[in-house]
């Protein structure tokens, strides 16, 4: 993942006057990393940059000392080691590297041809490097981090060398396997295919099947679309211009026995596009029933295939498609004026690298090709207090979506949409679409295809800042004057497209420091046929022969909380907040008295919980040994938003698979390999309850420990006639919110905005209607 060099989007700035084509950087700018989208030329702060200070700034080079020699305080000062921070994402060149490196480990010619990879991921350190790197390698320099030790710390010259994590999956044995490999500076910058890294270790894992790869997507598509079989089946069905067939691949789940991981197997639901010449025709329009169809992934063979039931396809519908001009069967709106998002003198925030410092926040963006988003070492700068950790690491580490209908095909829908495809290898390139307005940083992410090449996703992470209403305001009734503030947020997401839904993940940082994580949730459904006059229970009619089952989104945060700690410490606990109403009696002979009650969760057995709005229910992580002004301990509270719990009977089979579902909350105590909550393999997984289930049994104490949170959230979608064609954006999520961490108000020190118009005489006043016009006074 590397900071790109992109332009502005070509959709935004159609809304924006034709001179302001002069925003779009020549590649030898120096800002050319930023985008501006949708700002006034004339306020360009590169033709200006005498008055703007550099805004990405470089990085700090070390003395070229001996590292034997001793600074004034006695800490000595290094040689340079290396310019990748060790939670620098992989670029292009170190995966390249790491798969030579494995391949050519292979023992015969037969075996290096199988491999096909999967993944290729960064082995991120142990916390006490990441530290040590903060602290002494990297800027800005934060030896604090560090835990203090008699006689001064021992600092290494150089950090260890960082490693690669491959997933490999061999076609001709039908066997997984994880290889790390060491990397070096030197091996990552050759171009030269005999320099490569070196194996640190090589492992089999049985009885699983990774995620599927896009590549075996479109080789499955041409497979199933040449079985003579299955081009009859469609000549019944009128059909017999195959380019119009949709053959989107599912992973089989597991359902019984027959779906063992000893084959790679999946099961494809069909769509078939209209004769229509709209290169945007939402083919989703008309889902083809009654045919099933099971292909072994491995072999690319058709294994089992049954016409069983002929169902016409829905006709046609006028409003199936979202192009411009044609949705809805209309036109599309014209008067809906430009919306300019300027930013004179530039954005606030500062970035190194992928390292963010923004509002006295500050952090690291990572990417990896199962989460996507990452972001690391989570702090705030508070004044004399100096930078206060928050978090260590958060991401979105699962997602599942199981359908209600029992019909087939629809019962065995239950995608794991991290665990068997990978939310960050299906990003977006987001310079394609206004996805983000104002002046954005972008970052590019670089994954492995499945045959070891290098594919880098252009623009793939977008870093920008919002105006967010009022930050707060109040008024003295006696004096009529006021005070208000408005409220910025930094956001930080990516946009991913998993077969017919978009899901798009924010981390939104608010200045008074608070944390909020988003999931928006659009795209279009996934449809099943009716026969003519056929109604079905579990779902909803959208047009004539077509229906929308019943369905719901989870998704699980995995939060490494690190609330007032330094990395490796293990002072935190987690306390249940409850709202209690004051039994009648003598404390409450008026009946208006409620209060807070806290439960502290003492050990992860303990700490399953479920969102309860009855009772306000909330958690707060606590530091143990820091406390604020009023001798309380400092903390982060998790508020909930919106949310539910699996509305499939507890014997459901995704549920097997899914066991983390069964509760909102669960906590654990930090275990570097507990990262997946279904396990690292959920694909045709035949083990009950792997992952956070099972970890939990442990039951380790959390009465003071190193917390990580586990926050499982949903949302149970009733299909409108509204969500067709396209389902308008759903949003859910939750936010993290000081609790005692401060000492007072952060957002008291926010300076005014001088955003006050005077648009009364700009001919927008209007008289009151009359004779059914709305005229200008």
């Amino acid at each position: 993942m590397a900071a790109t060099q992109e332009k502005a989007t070509p959709c935004c700035l159609d809304a924006v006057p034709a001179k302001s084509s002069a925003l779009l950087r020549k590649a030898s700018d120096p800002m050319r990393d930023w985008t501006v989208s949708g700002s006034d030329p004339s306020q360009d702060p590169i033709r200006n940059r005498a008055a703007v200070p550099t805004l990405i700034r470089p990085i700090e080079t070390l003395p070229a000392t001996s590292t034997n020699t001793t600074a004034a305080k006695g800490i000595p000062v290094m040689l340079r080691a290396q310019t990748s921070h060790p939670l620098e994402p992989l670029s292009a060149a170190e995966i390249s590297v790491a798969v030579a490196t494995v391949r050519a480990a292979g023992a015969t010619p037969e075996v290096r041809d199988s491999m096909r990879f999967v993944e290729v991921a960064l082995v991120e350190p142990d916390k006490h490097v990441v530290a040590l790197a903060d602290a002494y390698f990297f800027p800005p320099f934060q030896p604090s981090l560090l835990p203090r030790t008699k006689g001064g710390p021992m600092i290494p010259s150089k950090l260890p060398p960082r490693q690669a994590r491959l997933v490999v999956y061999n076609k001709k044995s039908n066997e997984t396997s994880i290889c790390i490999v060491e990397l070096s500076e030197v091996h990552a910058a050759t171009r030269g295919g005999h320099h490569r890294g070196k194996v640190i270790s090589s492992k089999v894992v049985p009885d699983v099947q990774p995620p599927m790869d896009a590549m075996e997507y479109a080789e499955c598509e041409a497979v199933v679309k040449d079985f003579p079989p299955f081009r009859e089946a469609m000549k019944k069905r009128g059909i017999e211009d195959m380019d119009l067939v949709m053959v989107d691949p599912w992973c089989a789940g597991y359902h019984s026995e027959a779906d063992a991981p000893s084959r790679r197997l999946a099961k494809p639901l069909i769509f078939c596009r209209t004769e229509s010449d709209c290169p945007m025709e939402n083919g989703y329009a008309r889902p083809v029933e009654g045919i099933h169809v099971l292909v072994d992934m491995q072999n690319m063979v058709v294994l089992e295939f049954e016409d069983r039931k002929l169902v016409p396809l829905p006709p046609a519908d006028p409003l199936r498609n979202y192009t411009p001009g044609e949705t809805r069967g209309g036109v599309d709106r014209s008067d809906v004026k430009p919306l300019q998002i300027i930013q004179p003198e530039g954005p606030s925030f500062r970035v190194n690298g992928h390292f963010v410092e923004w509002q006295k926040w500050n952090f690291r963006i990572g990417f990896t090709s199962k989460e996507g988003l990452v972001i690391y070492s989570v702090a705030y700068i508070d004044g004399s207090r100096g930078r206060r950790p928050v978090a260590h690491r958060l991401s979105f580490v699962e997602m599942v979506v199981p359908y209600g209908d029992p019909n087939a095909p629809h019962y065995r829908k239950n995608a794991f949409d991290a665990g068997e495809d990978g939310l960050g290898k299906n990003a977006h390139s987001l310079k394609k679409g206004c996805d983000c307005l104002g002046y954005i940083k972008y970052f590019d992410a670089h994954f492995t295809n499945f045959t070891g090449g290098v594919e880098t996703i252009e623009n793939c992470v977008c870093l920008h800042e919002e105006d967010h209403g009022i930050l707060w305001k109040h008024q003295d009734w006696r004096t009529g004057l006021a005070e208000v503030r408005r409220s910025r947020r930094l956001t930080v997401s990516f946009i991913c497209t998993v077969a017919n839904y978009e899901y798009g993940f924010y981390w939104h940082f608010y200045q008074d420091g608070h944390i909020e994580a988003e999931v928006k949730l659009t795209g279009i459904l996934s449809l099943g046929a009716l026969q003519p006059g056929e109604t079905r229970k579990y779902g909803t009619t959208i047009a004539p022969g077509l229906y929308a089952p019943v369905h719901q989104h989870f998704f699980v945060a995995r939060m490494d909380m690190a609330v007032d700690s330094k990395p490796g410490e293990t002072f935190n606990q987690v306390v249940e907040v409850n709202v209690k109403v004051e039994e009648p009696g003598k404390n409450n002979v008026h009946n208006n008295a409620f209060y807070a009650e806290e439960k502290l969760l003492k050990s992860e057995l303990q700490a399953m919980r479920d969102c309860n709005p009855l009772s306000a229910r909330h958690w707060i992580v606590r530091n143990t040994r820091n406390v604020n002004r009023t001798g309380q301990l400092t903390g982060y509270k998790l508020v909930p938003g919106s949310n539910c719990l699996p509305l499939a009977g507890s014997e459901a089979k995704f549920l097997r698979r899914a066991a983390f579902l069964k509760h909102n909350l669960w906590v654990t105590s930090y275990a570097r390999d507990e990262v997946y909550p279904g396990g690292e393999f959920p694909n045709q997984n035949p083990r009950i309850g792997e992952g956070l289930a099972t970890w939990v049994k442990k039951n380790r104490s959390l009465e003071e420990a190193d917390i990580v949170l586990w926050y499982v959230f949903g949302v149970t979608h009733i299909p409108r006639l509204e969500d067709w064609p396209v389902m308008p954006v759903e949003r859910i999520g939750f936010t993290l919110m000081p609790h005692g961490f401060f000492n007072c108000s952060t957002a008291v020190d926010v300076p005014p905005n001088t955003c006050d118009l005077d648009l009364k005489d700009n001919g927008m006043t209007a008289k009151p209607i009359q004779n059914g016009l709305l005229a200008k006074l």
